[in-house]
């Protein structure tokens, strides 16, 4: 590819006066041409010195020559644009002379001499070589060609530099630190580390610089102007350079190859970083940590973690970024823009980065190994972190609440939570979450996507993890055992809330009263009872609950769905506690000792109501009279009394009774059932105090207690 120059021309209706004007319009580029020849000059003084050689080959003879007398002209105007530049030196409290002016002056003593004028784009040179080299910018002519890569060239100077690149000759050398460089103009600019000059200022903010060049580009960041532009892409820069570096990544030209390895780069500074992981040089070192860098760029970056600087602000939510790449990554979330595609199956990503790692999952390679366990991973940076749960290494820390992590990213997410950060927004609700991928996750309820899916069974979640858990209950895993006891878990969270039992922890505390609770979830359960929110609604009637688990039981009522099975007969419950409960008359199993004398109990409740026998706690008030009473069903029953409901009716007759046990012992006498026997005699009953009254006969019970329990059973069974 052609390297671009611009040309300009200015036309007008008058041609006498349209050389002028065009002189005029031409003049920033009359300086810039002036750069040109004046690096022109170093470079005819390179080829000047190497003039016996030149002399050797008779067919360059002639150009050198033609250089050399172009050497004394460029000369001569070097010395004419200091003379302008001594003539308007500032003196103090003077105002500085402009560009523009300044090059007026330098131009209209070089106009007489100019007599060879472009027929393309009417600019004027002093001699016939200068107008033929340029002609070739028109004809695109480049008769100097590389044999070493194929790169063509309009100079043979041009060709000699850039040939320097292939046989690594730098044979330009620094008195100063004995540095090397490949042509004359490199070291010019070099020595002005040295000597530490910075003669030309910015006449917007006042900052200086070493060399004329660095002054003109540091001017565009002011005026914004970005006059290079690739025609490929439509990208624009603000030199010359900038744009000959971009259009190596449409040709693909890779001109610096390393001198260890066959790699190939577009920069040659990319070529040096690289050649130090050969080398193991890292001659820039932090003064502060002692880490150590390739690239002094590199250091500097660092720097601005000891410093806290970070110059790089996002204008849509003011974060701020050390890195102006980090911006410009950060940006992408705002924009939603994913140019980076995986070619494999098309999904595309924010950064090359993760488009790299994703990739992997297509081919499939671990080529790195733990040295410890053997664990292989696709990616190095994986290993690296898998290493350090073998050694324990966490150097990130927190500095809000020293909280360590073993990555800089996972201590990135965790300082969301101090800063309240949250850049990521559903694109369905107003939501925002402080990582990617608890939004991916969020959008799935909006989506109804469950991308994975159970291989025992056909049930689908939003979340691997999820999956993960479900299959435990086919596999019968539980990885995770209590450090007190040896029970085990499938799950770390149940694991954490089931070592809360023996810690006494509960660090969930009630906003409305002095409450703790061992899980988030229970505490939330409980400021429902303040609230009196109740969020779940059965689909079958208007009942509301305040829990999700006492919804699904209520709808068993609807469903007729009993779900738990006893091991022990075929009874079946609605509720996992009902059948826990019931599976104790089975194993005799009494678990619950009241504190006040020995009785045990099977079920926590029981226990929890015969300790208001000791305790003559009566909680539960009637709201028809004063009687008070010990447990909520026995006001219940009671209140019928006041109400006169009676909700239970015999399957079989239409009577009512008020209580559930009164219809239960009623259908007895329907069916016939007496599941009470004697255990002095073969005898049954239909109830367990008629059975009671029985076998007093057997115990040699008083007449008198005989007949006060038969009153009791005939009371009993009234409706």
């Amino acid at each position: 590819m052609s390297d671009p120059e611009p040309c300009r021309m200015k036309h007008t209706e008058d041609p006498e006066e349209q050389r002028d004007l065009m002189e005029e319009s031409e003049e920033s580029e009359e300086l810039s041409e002036v750069k040109e020849e004046s690096e022109e000059l170093s470079e005819v003084k390179e080829e000047s010195e190497e003039l016996s050689e030149v002399k050797e080959e008779s067919e360059e003879l002639s150009e050198v020559k033609v250089e050399s007398e172009e050497l004394s002209e460029v000369e001569e105007e070097s010395e004419e644009l200091s003379e302008v530049e001594e003539e308007h030196h500032v003196k103090p409290g003077e105002k500085p002379l402009s560009r523009s002016k300044t090059k007026n002056t330098l131009l209209k003593k070089r106009r007489d001499k100019k007599s060879f004028t472009c027929t393309q784009c009417g600019k004027s040179f002093t001699s016939k070589y200068g107008l033929d080299v340029h002609m070739m910018i028109h004809t695109g002519e480049k008769p100097f060609k590389c044999d070493k890569c194929g790169k063509d060239f309009s100079r043979s100077s041009s060709l000699n530099l850039h040939m320097r690149i292939h046989t690594g000759e730098k044979p330009f050398s620094c008195d100063q630190c004995g540095k090397t460089f490949i042509c004359v103009s490199e070291l010019k600019k070099h020595l002005t580390v040295h000597t530490k000059e910075k003669p030309h200022s910015c006449s917007v903010c006042g900052k200086s610089f070493s060399q004329l060049p660095t002054l003109h580009r540091h001017e565009k960041t002011h005026t914004g102007a970005r006059e290079y532009m690739c025609f490929e892409c439509e990208k624009t820069f603000t030199t010359a350079g900038s744009l000959k570096l971009h259009q190596r990544i449409h040709t693909g030209e890779k001109p610096y190859k390393c001198s260890h390895c066959d790699k190939r780069f577009s920069q040659p500074a990319n070529l040096k970083t690289h050649e130090m992981n050969h080398t193991g040089g890292k001659p820039y070192t932090c003064d502060q940590c002692g880490q150590s860098f390739a690239v002094k760029s590199t250091l500097n970056i660092h720097m601005r973690v000891h410093t806290g600087e970070k110059p790089f602000k996002c204008d849509k939510c003011g974060k701020d970024f050390s890195r102006s790449s980090h911006l410009k990554g950060h940006m992408r979330i705002h924009t939603g823009e994913k140019p980076f595609s995986c070619d494999q199956c098309g999904k595309t990503f924010i950064c090359a980065s993760n488009l790299k790692k994703h990739l992997t999952v297509h081919m499939k390679e671990k080529p790195h190994s733990c040295s410890v366990c053997g664990k292989s991973f696709s990616q190095r940076q994986y290993l690296h972190r898998h290493e350090k749960t073998h050694t324990g290494a966490r150097e990130y820390m927190c500095f809000e609440c020293e909280k360590t992590f073993t990555t800089a990213g996972s201590l990135k997410l965790h300082q969301r939570i101090h800063t309240g950060e949250k850049p990521y927004k559903c694109s369905h609700c107003d939501r925002r979450f402080s990582q990617p991928a608890n939004l991916k996750t969020h959008e799935r309820i909006h989506t109804g996507e469950n991308p994975y899916k159970c291989s025992h069974c056909d049930k689908r979640f939003s979340q691997s993890s999820h999956l993960k858990s479900h299959e435990r209950i086919h596999t019968g895993e539980k990885p995770y055992k209590c450090s007190h006891c040896d029970k085990r878990f499938s799950h770390s969270l149940l694991l954490k809330s089931h070592e809360r039992i023996h810690t006494g922890e509960k660090p969930y505390k009630c906003s409305h009263c002095d409450k703790r609770f061992s899980q988030s979830s229970h505490l939330k359960s409980h400021e429902r009872i303040h609230t009196g929110e109740k969020p779940y609604k059965c689909s079958h009637c208007d009942r509301r609950f305040s829990q999700p688990a006492n919804l699904k039981t209520h709808e068993r009522i609807h469903t007729g769905e009993n779900p738990y099975k006893c091991s022990h007969c075929d009874k079946r419950f609605s509720q996992s506690s009902h059948l826990k409960s019931h599976e104790r008359i089975h194993t005799g199993e009494k678990p619950y000792k009241c504190s006040h004398c020995d009785k045990r109990f099977s079920h926590s409740l029981l226990l929890k109501s015969h300790e208001r026998i000791h305790t003559g706690e009566n909680p539960y008030k009637c709201s028809h009279c004063d009687k008070r009473f010990s447990q909520s069903s026995h006001l219940k029953s009671h209140e019928r009394i006041h109400t006169g409901e009676k909700p239970y009716k015999c399957s079989h007759c239409d009577r009512r009774f008020s209580q559930s046990s009164h219809l239960k012992s009623h259908e007895r006498i329907h069916t016939g059932e007496k599941p009470y026997k004697c255990s002095h005699c073969d005898k049954r009953f239909s109830h367990s105090l008629l059975l009671k009254t029985h076998e007093r006969i057997h115990t040699s019970v008083t007449t008198e207690c005989e007949s006060n329990t038969n009153e009791a059973s005939r009371c009993f069974v009234q409706t």
